[in-house]
Formats: structure tokens, C-alpha cells, sequence
């Protein structure tokens, strides 16, 4: 069912259609790697400016009969590893590894995340030839990514690169697997025992389908050798946790904490249809965003978080994949049967922590970004939980990640008349820019506005333990950094030589060394000066 909901500005407060002054502007360049297959759904790792890839799906949208939804045939049974910017790749058969590593990591929706040198792949749904039945997986796999990604490329042996083991509470597809300070949170998802069949868990062979309703939360420890779990008391919500197979974004919360936010999901409770609210989880606790509600980019799809800590501003970047409304022209059409969208929409959260969407002017190429990944370039500036610092981008494009598959539809609703050739698993990388419409550091010939030619910022601010600088200098000279109290006590000093003209960062740890309180940094050259106050919590 289609409805024309409004037309510009009437009916949700928390949409506007086109900023008046976009913070940033988005470029798509499409990149070609000969031979790449196409592939939805799967779970990556990078190391070295390389992809490791594992698991997803082959094939586009599942079919709706269950003798033909998730067949084996569609599962990705190799390990990819992918030069983008080399424009090659190459494959490793899975078949060397134990049978149960094999199994879940051909499955599909795993839940993953990279800490450091190591990719943590969780979960995830697929046929098991073990079984004799479609399952969800209660693993956890450990896999070093460098290590990997160099044996496959030169043929090499990868079997001492992968540990294993199972946990009941492991056994979740669909999910989000995110990390808070030192604790990992499994966010959402379900257990699904079975062949998928629409009409429902009793008709045909029938299946099991449990969410969990839960963020489940654990500290890992991982010394390259052994895997130790202890696990934390979860966060129960029936109501508002009930979401899989949707987006959730790291982000910088309003009190400059870090956290996640959970963004959308399927299904409702009473009816099949994606919520609108968000859901944001801190350390210590979680909290539904009722009063906001997202039109736009309802399932899983590539997603790029950037905040700005001059304006404490986090914004959150989705790109295409399927939503339950979409723009046609001014008008904002909603289509419960939720169509393939090609919306690329942006969602911020201001200092005072309230949450607004924005359609953005970019749209994506095609029915294109479900089950699609945003791969980010790690060379920026960005906070430990892989969120971007807006602030030290320039007004010029810059390279910040690569979107690779998801599912190419042909059309936008296809569901109901999937027969399997309606959509494919697409091969196409995009490489992505970002130019700071708002840049502190800004490519312009004015280097002087607002009296500051050192473009001196701050950031995080307010910070919990490091801080970082920011400061543009127009030639090559000696640079005094001065950190002190607001008595004028030397805190911190450091008399850099000999550096270039640019963009320079400085990082200063400042935990261990004062306790909390506001503080000023300093920044002298031969030619200005520049100071700005911080607050350490």
C-alpha cells in the first residue's frame, strides 16, 4: 500500500527533507576489481589498506519457498581478500578448517567486530550439512586479519589463524556485535532454527524463530592463545529490543561518552513493519528515543558516523537499502509492503541531545545498499570506537571508506514475485568522499577568519582521558604547545621543531597526570597564537 503521507515540512518534525546549510557533502566514485563476484550480508576485517571478507550470501533476495530460501548453493564458502585500491583480489576455499569453522563461516548475518589485530565473528544462519537443517550458529570465531589476508595471498597455510569455541549466548543472526569501552554488547537479533517459510513457523516444515529482545553484553578476554568469556548481566526489553537485521552506529554521546545507537529494526510486535524509533545504549545503561522517528533506511545498510566536537554534533550517514518511506519529489510516500529506496539520508544528534533526519541531496546509484557494508578508512582521524572526527576534515574531498555489495534489486518491491531473478548480490565497490561544508581547517586562501590563523580545535571536549589538537600552519616552523590549569600552571609542554606547513595534530594523555577540571592549551609559532579552553571529566 502506497500513501502520499505530505508534502514538504507538514506532518514528522524530526524530518527535513534538504538541510539549509549541509554540514558535508558526499561523493560516490564507482571502482572496478575484475573478477569480483557479488556478495550481501557477510562479515570483513582490514588490515593494511586490504579487506579479509568471510561469510554472506551469493545471491540477492532470499526467495520465499523454503526449498529454495537460503540453499546452500548461495552460501560463500571462500575467504576473499580485496585490494581495493590495487584493484585486485584473491580467494582461499574454506575447506582446510574444521567443519564447524567452515559451516559458520560460510552462514550468512553473522554478528562481527575487529579489535585490533583480530576479526570476532559471532553467530549467523546458514544450512548445516552437521545438522541436516538450516540453523543459527553459537559460535565464536577469533581470526587474526593480517595474518590471514597475507596467507591467502601467497597461498600459504591459514588454519593457525583461526580459534573457536561455543556459548549458547553466542547463537544470535541478525544482531549487532558493538563495543563499549571494554565491554562488547551482542545488540538485538534472533536464534531461527529452520527452512524459512513466510506463512509461518507451523506450515510446511515448519521452523523456531526466538529474538532475543535482549543486549547481551561481555568482556573478552583474548591473549592470542586463549579465548576467555564473563559475561554481564543483559539488558531484557521486549518491547523495544525485538529488532534485528538493521543498523547500529557507534556514536559520541552529547556528554562526549561513547555508545551505540540502535537505529530502526523489524519487526513491530503487532504488525510486520519496521520501528521508526532508535534505541541508545551507553555504558551503563540504554535508552529509547521515542520522540524521534526515522523514516528512512530501515534495514541493514552501509552507515558512516562522523562527529563534530565544535558543535558536539554526531552524525550518521545511511546509505540506500530498504524503508518503509521514500521521497518522490516533495512528496513523502509510504509503502508498507517496504521497497528497495535509493535514499542516502543523514541523522543528527545535537548537543542537546536531540535527534533530526535529513534527506540528503545524494541519492544512490540504484535499488542498491541492503545487506551492503560501509568500509571505513581507518588513516582519518577518529575516536577508538571507529567514529569519524569531522573537525579535522578539509573542505576538500577526501577519501573516508568504500561501500562493496549488498543486494542490486531491479525493482522496488519484489518480495511478493521473488522468483531468484528479480535481484543479485552486487559486485560493485563504491569509493567514498567527504567534503566539511562547515571545515575548521578550510582549503581557502582566507587562513585569517575569525582572527585565528592557527584553526586551533580541541577535541573531544569535554574528554574523559586523551585530548587531542588540531592547527593549521601556513609554513614549515618551530611550535610551542603549553597545556595548563587555569592558574597558569604548567601542566604539560612540548616544543615540537621543524614542523611542516599543514594540518599537524598533537595528542596529549592527560589522565594519569591531573585530575578533573578545565584546562587551557596553548598553541605558539613564530607568526601567532592561539589558546582554547578544554574540560577533562
Amino acid at each position: 500500500m502506497k500513501n502520499l503521507i505530505f508534502a514538504v515540512g507538514v506532518l514528522f518534525t524530526s524530518l527535513t527533507l534538504f538541510a539549509q546549510n549541509e554540514p558535508f557533502e558526499i561523493i560516490l566514485e564507482p571502482v572496478v576489481v575484475p573478477e569480483l563476484g557479488g556478495l550481501q550480508s557477510y562479515a570483513f576485517g582490514i588490515h593494511d589498506g586490504k579487506w579479509l571478507i568471510l561469510g554472506g550470501r551469493l545471491d540477492g533476495l532470499h526467495r520465499r519457498q523454503p526449498w529454495a530460501t537460503f540453499d546452500e548453493a548461495g552460501h560463500n564458502n571462500q575467504i576473499i581478500v580485496i585490494d581495493p585500491e590495487a584493484q585486485r583480489k584473491w580467494t582461499a576455499p574454506l575447506f582446510s578448517l574444521p567443519t564447524a569453522m567452515q559451516e559458520q563461516l560460510s552462514s550468512t548475518n553473522m554478528e562481527f567486530y575487529q579489535d585490533g589485530d583480530y576479526l570476532y565473528c559471532m553467530g549467523g544462519y546458514g544450512y548445516s550439512k552437521t545438522e541436516g537443517q538450516h540453523t543459527t550458529y553459537d559460535n565464536l570465531t577469533a581470526i587474526h586479519v593480517g595474518n590471514v589476508i597475507d596467507a591467502v595471498i601467497n597461498n600459504g597455510d591459514i588454519t593457525p589463524y583461526f580459534r573457536q569455541f561455543s556459548d549458547p549466548n553466542f547463537q544470535v543472526s541478525g544482531g549487532k556485535l558493538k563495543k563499549i569501552n571494554e565491554v562488547y554488547h551482542i545488540l538485538g537479533g534472533q536464534l531461527f532454527i529452520g527452512a524459512y517459510n513466510p506463512m509461518g513457523p507451523n506450515n510446511g516444515p515448519g521452523f523456531t524463530q526466538e529474538y532475543t529482545n535482549a543486549i547481551r553484553r561481555f568482556i573478552l578476554t583474548d591473549d592470542g592463545v586463549n579465548l576467555q568469556v564473563q559475561h554481564l548481566a543483559p539488558f531484557i526489553d521486549e518491547d523495544n529490543l525485538h529488532r534485528r537485521d538493521y543498523n547500529a552506529e557507534p556514536q559520541i554521546l552529547p556528554n562526549g561518552e561513547q555508545g551505540v545507537t540502535m537505529f530502526s529494526g523489524v519487526f513491530q510486535h503487532n504488525v510486520n513493519l519496521p520501528f521508526l524509533d532508535a534505541v541508545t545504549v551507553s555504558a551503563q545503561n540504554y535508552r529509547v528515543d521515542s520522540d524521534f522517528q526515522q523514516l528512512f533506511n530501515h534495514y541493514h545498510c552501509p552507515a558512516l558516523p562522523l562527529y563534530s566536537a565544535v558543535n558536539n554534533e554526531m552524525h550518521t550517514v545511511f546509505f540506500g537499502g530498504i524503508a518503509q518511506f521514500y521521497m518522490d519529489g516533495d512528496q513523502l510516500v509510504q509503502d508498507d509492503e517496504v521497497p528497495f529506496v535509493t535514499t542516502i539520508a543523514r541523522v543528527t544528534r545535537t548537543a542537546e541531545g536531540v535527534m533530526k533526519e535529513f534527506k540528503m541531496p545524494l541519492e544512490m546509484p540504484g535499488l542498491l545498499g541492503a545487506g551492503a557494508e560501509f568500509i571505513p578508512n581507518l588513516d582519518l582521524p577518529h575516536y577508538s570506537n571507529k567514529v569519524f572526527h569531522l573537525d579535522s576534515l578539509t573542505d576538500a574531498p577526501t577519501y573516508i571508506g568504500y561501500i562493496f555489495g549488498g543486494i542490486n534489486s531491479s525493482q522496488p518491491n519484489i518480495f511478493f514475485i521473488n522468483d531468484g531473478t528479480q535481484s543479485i548480490a552486487s559486485n560493485i565497490i563504491y569509493k567514498v568522499s567527504i567534503k566539511n561544508n562547515g571545515a575548521i581547517f578550510s582549503s581557502r586562501l582566507d587562513k585569517n577568519a575569525n582572527g585565528d590563523q592557527l584553526q586551533l580545535v580541541v577535541f573531544p571536549n569535554p574528554s574523559k582521558d586523551s585530548i587531542t589538537f588540531n592547527y593549521f600552519l601556513e609554513r614549515a616552523q618551530k611550535v610551542q604547545i603549553t597545556i595548563s590549569d587555569l592558574t597558569g600552571k604548567v601542566i604539560e609542554q612540548a616544543n615540537l621543531s621543524h614542523q611542516g606547513s599543514g594540518h599537524q595534530t598533537y595528542a596529549s594523555d592527560l589522565k594519569a597526570k591531573v585530575a578533573p577540571g578545565a584546562f587551557l592549551v596553548t598553541v605558539e609559532t613564530e607568526d601567532a597564537q592561539a589558546t582554547r579552553k578544554f574540560i577533562l571529566r
